[in-house]
């Protein structure tokens, strides 16, 4: 474990050198005073007014913004310390292949997780200066949301990354995993759907095994606990799973889904050429 820590302090150290942590952290707490100087908190949309309103607004923006950010600044973590000779480096250390690994791991999700948190509790501190009241249990559960999301999409990254040598090829990969998952998936959804081709409930069990839809639905829930807004899906999803555990759904599954691909990335990592 102190040899997991000290991999896990390196890597932190080395994103706090490299430009893009200051550009994530900056996009996050920038948005979060834009949405201060627009007065968000002060209006009404849909009965959403003062810190729910700041909340819902920033879940959407992270949604989008969240998972691209983690893949394209993680999945070339282990492909590019192969490139640069930092990982044969390392490993001339009395470290093994696990400590490595899962270090690097805990210190990426450390510097991932840490901004995205930081900036909704400025929002909270913000509302709460503002008179609104601390909506406790919606902060809880879009922090396990956003701590799910974290995971699920490091998970995959570290797994890209331990099957590619080049980081280019990792960008790519990336890239393209955060395109299916974000448009494709709805696209081939709806048009299964207009065809009739297979039934609604296999369309949206396979909907709801991506977790990025995971992710909207558990958001959906946080403030509209009838999923009104999703239309006649809502009835099919609320009749089959319940409120209750769709929220678990939504926060359980990715976290299971990142480790899942965490796990495999270690195995291919064990058995692929190192260098």
């Amino acid at each position: 474990m102190k040899n997991i820590g000290l991999v896990a302090y390196l890597d932190i150290k080395e994103s706090l050198r490299a430009k893009w942590f200051y550009v994530y952290a900056f996009v996050f707490g920038g948005l979060m005073g834009l949405f201060f100087i627009s007065g968000i908190t002060d209006s009404v949309v849909m009965g959403f007014t003062g810190l729910s309103r700041l909340l819902l607004v920033f879940i959407q923006v992270t949604i989008i913004i969240l998972p691209i950010f983690i893949l394209i600044t993680t999945v070339k973590s282990i492909a590019a310390d192969r490139e640069s000779n930092v990982l044969e480096y390392m490993l001339s250390f009395p470290i093994s292949l696990k400590e490595y690994y899962w270090g690097k791991l805990l210190g990426r999700f450390a510097t991932v997780f840490f901004p995205v948190i930081v900036a909704l509790f400025i929002g909270v501190a913000w509302g709460l200066t503002k008179g609104g009241e601390m909506p406790w249990a919606m902060i809880f559960l879009y922090s396990a949301l956003i701590f799910a999301i974290c995971t699920v999409f490091l998970g995959i990254a570290f797994f890209i990354s331990t099957l590619v040598k080049s980081h280019d090829v990792a960008l790519g990969l990336s890239f393209t995993v955060w395109i299916v998952l974000l448009a494709f998936i709805d696209v081939a959804l709806i048009g299964l759907m207009m065809q009739n081709r297979v039934s609604d409930e296999l369309i949206l069990t396979i909907a709801m095994l991506n977790p990025l839809e995971a992710f909207r639905i558990g958001a959906i829930a946080l403030f509209d606990p009838e999923l009104t807004v999703i239309g006649p899906v809502a009835y099919y999803l609320l009749d089959t799973l319940g409120h209750t555990f769709l929220m678990l759904y939504a926060v359980i599954y990715p976290i299971f889904l990142g480790i899942l691909f965490a796990m495999f990335g270690f195995i291919a990592f064990k058995k692929r050429d190192l260098l």
